[in-house]
């Protein structure tokens, strides 16, 4: 079978470049020579160049997608007219098929090069975010959502998270600190330049050229920027050159089976249903609450004030595990993440909200960057796609069930106190499903 990659001009890869059953293909451009030779030119070690390709990879997909989620729901709200309850079950929608993609974008970055599924994502997310202000039917907003959500995973935190582990094992905790700031980021500069040109222009003349940038940009960084592993440019992760004639380790880890059934997995994997699906839930509904509240310019800024609390947040606490134990600083971030959705429950003031506001994006950062940190941690890069890509998808339904439930809890009660603090009990809940996880590191494990 011809591999996807070959449509963007990736060779395929060869029986020879595989290591621990992941296949690393060969170098696109044919300067380098096979690991561990001294044909060809020298490489320098492209572990940061890779981050930063997929820092952006991430702020792309979270400008537009994730936070942008909320962007649209509220434009929906106005322009349209629709019960909060419909368009967040067309969010829920979203997510559940990104979920269940992810599965199936798992198994393609084991079998083909990763930079062929990011701008497959591109292009399908593109291309459905371009026709997203041209529905006048929500059974059309539904189905516009499944094909976004695709893209969506396809080049989202499965396949950017899988690259980094493989690039980086001593300094994953940093490098994936780096790179899921690019979340954040995204929210900080695409999100609010796509909500004044939403505000301005209205949803049907602006999502066409929303999604144009989504489908274009993701190419040049991705063939640029984003490597598969390397192993393919002579290097072992962390930047040790390989010597001569000598081949890498194969990859270490919990086998798939054997994750799956261990304490740590069920723990954190159900423990961030709750936690994400109350995240999830206070983001993609914050930008109306804010606007509810005070008004159309401050709730813009909201949406930024989180984002830009998040990337501060997730940079400290990328340094910071490396210091404690992951397990607690994840319980404690989950706890804190409750407490600020009590706070913009019951919140008035301007003062208040963006207090509590600060608290939430300091979770958001850390609890994003920590899940895929934990399963890395804890299961090795051998199966870490399907792990991950797995615990995502289950996680997907707390993810899909928190925007649904905060809309319908609205619409019951015509303010954001009960569904804010309904938010944070399950987010309270989750925290005590964490704690029971137990150490990620396991001692004298060998799971790099």
């Amino acid at each position: 079978m011809t591999s996807t990659a070959d449509g963007v001009g990736f060779p395929p890869p060869s029986p020879g470049d595989a290591v621990g059953g992941i296949a690393h293909p060969s170098d696109p451009g044919g300067t380098a020579g096979p690991p561990g030779t001294d044909e060809g030119p020298e490489r320098s070690f492209a572990g940061w160049r890779v981050v930063a390709g997929c820092f952006l990879v991430l702020a792309i997909n979270a400008g537009l997608a994730f936070y942008g989620l909320a962007v649209y729901l509220n434009a929906f709200s106005k322009e349209q007219g629709w019960a909060l309850g419909s368009i967040s079950f067309a969010v829920t929608i979203f997510f559940v098929v990104g979920g269940l993609s992810g599965l199936v974008a798992a198994r393609l970055i084991q079998r083909f090069d990763v930079r062929a599924v990011i701008i497959a994502g591109g292009l399908i997310a593109g291309g459905s975010l371009a026709v997203v202000g041209q529905v006048t039917a929500q059974w059309q907003l539904y189905l516009v959502y499944c094909v976004f959500a695709v893209g969506y995973a396809f080049a989202g935190l499965v396949p950017a998270t899988t690259v980094v582990t493989r690039w980086f094992h001593v300094k994953r905790s940093i490098a994936l600190s780096v790179a899921s700031t690019g979340l954040s980021v995204g929210g900080i500069v695409i999100t609010p330049v796509a909500k004044r040109l939403i505000d301005d222009h209205q949803l049907a003349a602006t999502t066409p050229w929303l999604g144009l940038f989504f489908a274009v940009s993701l190419i040049p960084v991705s063939l640029l920027l984003v490597r598969p592993d390397p192993v393919a440019d002579g290097f072992a992760p962390d930047g040790a050159r390989l010597a001569r004639g000598t081949r890498p380790p194969a990859a270490t880890g919990t086998p798939y089976a054997d994750a799956l059934a261990d304490r740590f997995y069920r723990a954190i994997t159900y423990g961030y249903v709750l936690t994400l699906g109350a995240q999830v839930g206070g983001i993609q509904q914050l930008v109306k609450l804010v606007e509810d509240r005070t008004d159309e310019r401050t709730a813009q800024f909201s949406i930024t004030f989180l984002a830009a609390t998040s990337v501060v947040a997730r940079l400290v606490g990328g340094r910071l595990v490396t210091t404690v134990p992951m397990t607690t600083f994840t319980v404690v971030a989950a706890g804190l993440q409750a407490v600020a959705l009590a706070g913009i429950a019951l919140s008035s003031s301007v003062v208040w909200i963006f207090g509590f506001i600060v608290v939430f994006g300091m979770t958001v950062g850390n609890l994003l960057m920590m899940q895929p940190l934990l399963i890395a941690e804890r299961f090795g890069v051998l199966d870490y796609p399907r792990i991950f890509g797995r615990s995502q998808a289950i996680a997907i339904a707390g993810v899909a069930g928190g925007p649904l439930l905060i809309g319908w809890l609205h619409d019951v009660f015509g303010t954001y106190e009960v569904p804010y603090l309904a938010a944070a009990v399950l987010c309270l809940i989750g925290t005590g499903i964490l704690a029971l996880a137990g150490p990620a590191t396991v001692e004298g494990a060998d799971t790099a």
